[in-house]
């Protein structure tokens, strides 16, 4: 009498069954592949601004299919690239991360450094000093996918630039590729491997990069905004600020997911990608120019056209997209002041040089500043011993000096931000985040609003909100779909990778697992 009932629980289990095989992974239901778009300099409001522009599957895709979190904001003050990218992918800040700028003074050195220089390595594809992860205090999510697969799932990163590929893909990275600046060829590092992957040197060797001299980049009213004319000047400096540059870089992309088969594997697999031409263009022209709204449009397209591909190639069904900016931008001087907005450009090395000559007045002649990566200034240790002012003093003595131009609110020392003696308030808790334990003895500047410290163009750095407010979107079967105005901040998107894919979030995660953004079933489970 119950047959036909257990015939019918029978049918639903292997109908269940069956439709956990279409629809799920190999790698437990989670994702085949993982890719994170990281846009450098892309501001939080840009995609309100823009949004009746959009395409479908383009920013669209997380705006009305995804979770977009719209409130998010960097909490610290030194908004540069290669903070921003190591606090994405460790889910820290850099007082656990350790990358305090995109380069620091080195006191043994005697020199300055960037935040991937490691003389131990050597590049592979060109000339030019060594880069790794060395400086990173931190692991990232995709070590952490290592780790818990054995080493199985594979990890890569591009960018045009080192840093915005090497600090995203982490110690354990399978490739971290980045460009020669002059050619545009893509080149990576000994740290990875002993010699470029064979599907690489044909690209090179095809001159992939050259297709995009001589172009002219056209608004959407066919107006020319740009022209990449061959001459004496690089790849990197005069097709890195257009769209041309974006196509570039997905065009690797696809050829790394296809050529090293990332998501046909048994593992989850991640793949990061930081977009570089947003900041190229930005420092140029500032965010409220025609230009940047034509490279938002032409960057929303280039979206749908690598989701499309995603689709194609591994069913949208079985990836996770996260996006992401590493910092936002503050408006051009010259545009706040037609809108009586307290904007000014000055030159930061001018306030170095006065610096410098009141310190040679008081102490005897020296160079008491050492280097200037605004608005962090690093002092010569030798010079202030001759003075007799040990660290605090003399980190002291600049940021009273520094006070004196009408240009800085305030200034931080190393040593107050080490002790943890700031403010306890909410600007004093982006100082206390913005420590890091490279560069000798240093003070970092507080601008004032608006301030940029540069004698023309435009800058970041800062911890106001055109800095730190950015994109945080989520794109796949594990998020709900929707608009999210809780406050979040970039460390978050780690910890909630992490969470969901059951691996431990980065050593110095200090993120939260976005659970109101999580799919039923999600909410709190690995």
């Amino acid at each position: 009498m119950n047959f036909p009932r257990q015939r019918t629980l029978a049918l639903l289990l292997l109908l269940c069954f069956v439709v956990s095989l279409a629809t799920g992974t190999v790698y437990d239901a989670r994702p085949k592949l993982i890719v994170v778009i990281v846009i450098d300099q892309f501001r939080g409001d840009y995609p309100e601004r823009y949004r009746q522009r959009f395409v479908e599957n383009g920013f669209r895709l997380f705006l009305d299919h995804g979770a977009a979190f719209v409130n998010c904001d960097f909490e610290y003050a030194n908004t540069q690239t290669a903070p921003g990218h190591a606090t994405l992918f460790t889910g820290a800040y850099s007082d656990g991360h350790g990358i305090g700028g995109n380069s620091w003074w080195d006191p043994e050195r005697q020199k300055t450094v960037t935040s991937v220089s490691d003389a131990s390595t050597k590049i592979i594809g060109a000339s030019g000093d060594g880069a790794s992860p060395h400086n990173l205090l931190a692991d990232t999510i995709g070590d952490e996918l290592k780790l818990a697969t054995g080493g199985r799932s594979r990890v890569f990163a591009i960018s045009l630039k080192d840093r915005a590929a090497i600090l995203p893909g982490g110690f354990a990275a399978d490739g971290a590729y980045w460009i020669d600046h002059d050619t545009g060829a893509w080149i990576t590092s000994s740290y990875y491997m002993n010699e470029l992957p064979g599907w690489v040197q044909r690209l090179n060797q095809e001159k992939a990069a050259d297709k995009y001299w001589n172009r002219e980049w056209k608004d959407a009213s066919g107006k020319v905004l740009r022209s990449t004319t061959q001459s004496s000047k690089g790849w990197y400096e005069v097709i890195g600020s257009t769209p041309f540059a974006n196509d570039y870089e997905f065009d690797f992309a696809r050829e790394v997911i296809e050529k090293e088969k990332l998501g046909t594997g048994p593992n989850t697999d991640l793949l990061a990608i930081s977009l570089s031409a947003n900041d190229i263009l930005g420092h140029q022209v500032g965010p409220d120019a025609p230009e940047m709204q034509a490279m938002a449009l032409a960057l929303d397209r280039e979206i749908a056209d690598f989701v499309g591909f995603l689709g194609r190639q591994l069913g949208l069904a079985n990836v996770w997209i996260a996006l992401s900016a590493d910092h936002g931008m503050a408006p051009l001087p010259a545009y706040a002041e037609k809108l009586r907005l307290p904007a000014a450009n000055f030159d930061a090395h001018t306030t170095r040089a006065e610096i410098n000559k009141e310190f040679s007045a008081r102490f005897g002649a020296g160079e008491y500043i050492t280097e200037i990566d605004w608005p962090r200034l690093f002092l010569s240790e030798p010079a202030f011993a001759k003075a007799n002012l040990k660290e605090s003093d003399a980190e002291l003595a600049v940021a009273g000096a520094l006070k004196k131009d009408p240009h800085v609110a305030g200034a931080y020392t190393r040593s107050q931000m080490e002790a943890a003696a700031l403010p306890q308030t909410a600007m004093g808790r982006k100082y206390a985040h913005s420590y890091s334990p490279y560069g000798g003895w240093y003070v970092l500047a507080v601008p004032q609003r608006f301030a940029i410290g540069w004698p023309k163009g435009g800058d970041h750095g800062t911890p106001y909100s055109y800095d730190t407010h950015v994109p945080l979107y989520f794109y796949g079967r594990a998020f709900r779909p929707g608009v999210y105005r809780t406050h979040c901040e970039p460390v978050d998107m780690a910890a909630t990778l992490a969470s969901l894919l059951g691996v431990n979030a980065p050593s110095a995660s200090v993120g939260r697992v976005l659970t109101e953004a999580l799919a039923a079933g999600k909410e709190g489970a690995p």
